[in-house]
């Protein structure tokens, strides 16, 4: 039986995740800030919950010195959230905490099941959940899709590293998905001066100018699957029909003119 660690398995993709592995002959290590709230996974056959806050650094070392213990095959690196608003009105704070979740989290995750990997010369594989932003950037949201992008060519430059012990790094990209990251994973910085853009954005997701097309979380986990399963030197893997969007259209404009056209959705004049 292999066994997956999952990140952020609390709610969204990583509880689908979870759900999908296990439906599917794995055992499954779940980690999220308070197991002890959990109600959906619990008790479920071959399911561990470990506490894991990425920014604890003695939760990281407690939870992955236990899932080593057990024996692991692949990392998911998906717990993280979005830090959105005009990039003036951040403080220092705000930025060094969406750093320290999404880059740094992931970092600090990884190292360990790295050298256990190699030390035993196991094929692990390692999958981190980026995003479209990782592919295009999205105004109002410059240190979420900074993170992104960075999560992309760490990722890359893993692969290159690790690949001679036949450890493999892969990222998954996904789009838009019907969850509550709004109201659970997003945090919103106001300020006036970029009041109209935050809400011509608004609107454009709800009359459909932004071409933002929501996945169901349990889309999104198939393609985690895949991506776990296939075998492929691939390194990554889009998940949604904006995600694939946005990667096309980019290859087939190039980026400045795919970034012109992107200025142009968002005209506020």
């Amino acid at each position: 039986m292999q066994t997956i660690f999952i990140t952020g398995a609390s709610s969204g993709l990583g509880k689908e995740t979870a759900k999908l592995f296990l439906a599917n002959g794995w055992r499954v290590i779940a980690t999220m800030r308070n197991p002890e709230k959990e109600t959906d996974l619990i008790g479920l056959e071959n399911l561990t919950l470990l506490a894991l806050d990425v920014t604890n650094l003695q939760q990281i070392k407690d939870a992955t010195q236990e899932a080593i213990s057990m024996g692991v095959d692949v990392v998911l690196n998906n717990a993280g959230y979005g830090l959105v608003g005009g990039f003036e009105g951040y403080s220092d704070e705000q930025i060094k905490r969406q750093l320290d979740t999404n880059l740094l989290g992931v970092f600090r995750v990884s190292q360990p099941f790295i050298t256990s990997f190699r030390r035993q010369g196991k094929n692990g594989v390692f999958l981190t959940i980026t995003s479209a932003a990782g592919i295009a950037a999205n105004p109002l949201a410059s240190v979420y899709s900074a993170t992104k992008f960075a999560l992309e060519g760490w990722s890359e430059a893993m692969n290159y590293e690790t690949n001679q012990f036949g450890i493999a790094f892969k990222t998954v990209a996904p789009g838009a998905m019907n969850t509550d990251y709004v109201g659970r994973s997003l945090t919103y910085v106001a300020h006036e001066t970029y009041e109209p853009l935050w809400n011509k954005m608004m609107a454009g997701f709800e009359d459909g100018s932004t071409n933002v097309v929501f996945s169901e979380p349990a889309a999104i986990a198939a393609v985690v699957y895949e991506a776990a399963t296939d075998g492929k030197a691939q390194l990554r893997y889009l998940a949604g029909p904006d995600a694939v969007n946005a990667s096309k259209t980019r290859q087939q404009l190039g980026l400045q003119a795919h970034s012109e056209q992107i200025s142009e959705l968002y005209n506020i004049n």
